[in-house]
């Protein structure tokens, strides 16, 4: 274990050598990450757009038309041919697009880069825009929206809510795929003057990783240079409404469990001191996939009411698909998140209880000595796992050129576990965390009965199959009567299948 830790710091070590200061670098300079002995080149092409810059009435244009450039045929070739030509190289690229970016990515071996590059340009800067492409990925896009979201995965579901709910009325009011009225609405037309609007040689940043030549680069740079230009005007990061109290959306929907995401805004990002802060706080309460959260601990492990209960300080899509955090979903305005695992209907009231209980403990008492020594300790061993391949590493430094941090920021986070004091922590969290004004989503059947429990603060005792400790059933108690205060007129009830219609 030791050895793959020293050779883990090493990898950050590189990648943070190789990439050049924020303050450095303007805000189009490439990012490099040169691996000599790396037998593979990785690609990234970020675009800075995204789904707040979908125009009204066509939310989903963004997702859509990075889909278009990756998806689907080119100038050259048709897509059927993309995919016979990239089968044999054991290659691939593809779009990520989020809320502020979309990243065009790939990653070949050295051996092939004269037959992949090109497919990869083409891809980029001569997108052949054929409606029956367009066709095939809103039909996709539509059954995802319509089927997948909706009845397939209630916890996405709860988290595609929470954030639709907490950014109404703001550029990131909506799911990167928009909704099912806006996606039938886009047309080929559409497509293209997006694309000649948004991905431009002037917003775009390249990014080169690995055991690449400099003629790569240079033969790269001017590639880019024939896409059209103009930078398109920024979007001004975006101001959610002030939330009043706890308030409640309720997902009517036919079910065995129920999924509950909750949280609120947070002004704080990656690479100040305070985010740092709430990240020891954030693992501490409830680290992803791990089990020595508090959170997992008092919901999972002692009552075995679901699968696991996490929480967050950033943007953290496909929880239920990762281990580690993701990259290039980078937001100015992020959420303090939870993430209550789907729990038996009869004990959603009792979960959502317990999980508020435990923050407005983590709020009020802070951590203790103990408990911030051992998570820091654990962090700053835990994210050398976040970066293990060059693919990543140069994912990572795309982010830190969008948050423009002077030092990377995997360097940073084990650093400042070294420099960060318990007061530090706790300063942090009663400054940024709070039950006062929350947002909770919750999709679950009966959703009447459940709204008229929270409105009156009707006690949610509890019932077990076998025996449990008596100082679990005394907690039970404690739990079971825990106030929420919430007002019947913030409590919403809506129907499953009129979800992103419009």
């Amino acid at each position: 274990m030791s050895r793959l830790i020293s050779s883990l710091a090493a990898v950050i070590c590189l990648s943070t050598a190789a990439l050049p200061a924020a303050t450095s670098r303007d805000a189009n300079d490439p990012v490099l990450l040169p691996v000599t002995k790396d037998p593979t080149v990785s690609f990234s092409l970020w675009f800075k757009v995204g789904a707040q810059n979908d125009p009204a009435g066509k939310e989903g244009l963004a997702a859509l038309t990075a889909a278009m450039l990756t998806e689907a045929s080119t100038k050259t070739h048709s897509y059927d041919e993309i995919l016979d030509k990239l089968y044999p190289l054991a290659s691939s690229y593809g779009a990520a697009p989020s809320m502020e970016m979309t990243v065009v990515n790939g990653r070949t071996h050295t051996d092939n880069l004269a037959d992949f590059y090109p497919l990869l340009i083409d891809a980029v800067i001569a997108p052949a825009f054929k409606p029956e492409d367009l066709d095939r990925l809103k039909s996709r896009t539509l059954s995802f929206l319509e089927n997948t979201l909706r009845f397939s995965s209630d916890e996405e579901l709860g988290k595609a809510v929470l954030y639709n709910e907490i950014f109404a009325g703001t550029p990131y009011g909506h799911i990167v795929t928009g909704t099912v009225d806006s996606v039938k609405s886009i047309t080929v037309d559409d497509v293209r003057s997006f694309y000649a609007k948004h991905f431009t040689r002037d917003n775009v940043v390249i990014g080169l990783a690995g055991g690449y030549q400099k003629s790569l680069l240079e033969k790269l740079q001017l590639d880019v240079r024939r896409l059209p230009s103009g930078a398109p005007a920024a979007v001004l990061a975006p101001q959610p409404k002030p939330l009043d109290g706890m308030s409640v959306m309720l997902v009517e929907k036919p079910a065995t469990s129920t999924a509950i995401s909750l949280g609120f805004p947070i002004g704080v990002v990656r690479g100040s001191k305070e985010w740092y802060a709430l990240a020891i706080a954030s693992s501490w309460l409830g680290e992803h996939r791990n089990s020595s959260g508090r959170l997992y601990q008092t919901i999972r492990e002692r009552r075995g009411l679901n699968y696991g209960d996490y929480a967050y300080i950033e943007h953290y899509p496909n929880g239920g698909v990762r281990q580690l955090p993701p990259q290039n979903v980078a937001r100015r305005q992020h959420l303090f998140e939870i993430w209550i695992r789907p729990v038996p209907n009869e004990a959603r009231h009792f979960a959502l209880r317990a999980a508020l209980r435990e923050v407005d403990e983590l709020v009020q008492r802070g951590l203790s000595a103990e408990d911030f020594a051992s998570r820091r300790a654990f962090l700053k061993n835990y994210v050398l796992h976040y970066a293990s391949t060059t693919g990543e590493r140069l994912a990572y430094a795309i982010d830190d050129a969008f948050y423009g941090l002077d030092e990377p920021h995997l360097a940073k986070f084990r650093r400042m576990m070294d420099e960060l004091t318990l007061a530090d922590v706790n300063a942090a969290i009663k400054k940024h965390w709070q039950l006062a004004n929350v947002k909770i989503v919750a999709i679950t059947p009966d959703a009447d009965a459940f709204a008229t429990a929270l409105a009156t603060d009707a006690p949610s005792p509890i019932t077990y199959a076998s025996p449990k400790p008596a100082v679990i059933v005394e907690e039970d108690k404690l739990i079971s009567t825990y106030p929420l205060k919430i007002k019947r007129e913030n409590v919403k009830i809506v129907p499953v299948a009129e979800l992103f219609v419009k």
